[in-house]
């Protein structure tokens, strides 16, 4: 199977650097390339819920983490070459942490996507090589110039 470069790029960002904001940055473009597909859309949200869940923002990591589980719940335990079963297991599990935070203190912890497709492994360690972490990581929301010239890309696709 065929995996798109914002994929494999999202999968670096979220395994390797667990850099939520940029994941949300490089899926939020094939989402909207692919007509805003329910799947990317789902693992878009999971890495916005981490990003609002770390920075304290606990009851919009849970909101978004729960429409993420909505977006996702339809599709097979195996897609897009991870284990989303997983994945949506483990975010159950966050959500849960999320809806206690009333009776204790929440304690951040990071995912891990787990991959199952050999190719998708492989594409996933050229594109650590080839891929520069964001250092330091942007912890609030505020676009930058790599928004700036995947929207300009963007752009020129439409107008094509």
């Amino acid at each position: 199977m065929s995996y798109e470069p914002q994929f494999v790029a999202y999968l670096v960002y979220f395994n390797r650097d667990r850099d939520y904001f940029e994941c949300h940055e490089v899926l939020e473009e094939l989402w909207l390339a692919r007509g805003h597909d329910p799947l990317y859309k789902g693992l878009l949200q999971i890495a916005v819920g981490l990003f609002h869940a770390r920075r304290g923002n606990l009851s919009g990591g849970r909101k978004m983490l729960l429409s993420a589980l909505e977006q996702l719940s339809p599709y097979p335990e195996q897609s897009l070459g991870i284990d989303l079963g997983k994945l949506l297991r483990e975010t159950e599990a966050y959500i849960r942490e999320l809806a206690d935070e009333g009776k204790r203190d929440f304690a951040f912890y990071d995912l891990t996507i787990r991959l199952l497709d050999s190719e998708l492994v492989r594409m996933v360690e050229v594109g650590s090589e080839n891929i520069a972490p964001n250092i330091p990581q942007r912890r609030t929301p505020q676009r930058g110039e790599k928004h700036e010239e995947r929207q300009q890309k963007l752009d020129q696709r439409k107008a094509r």
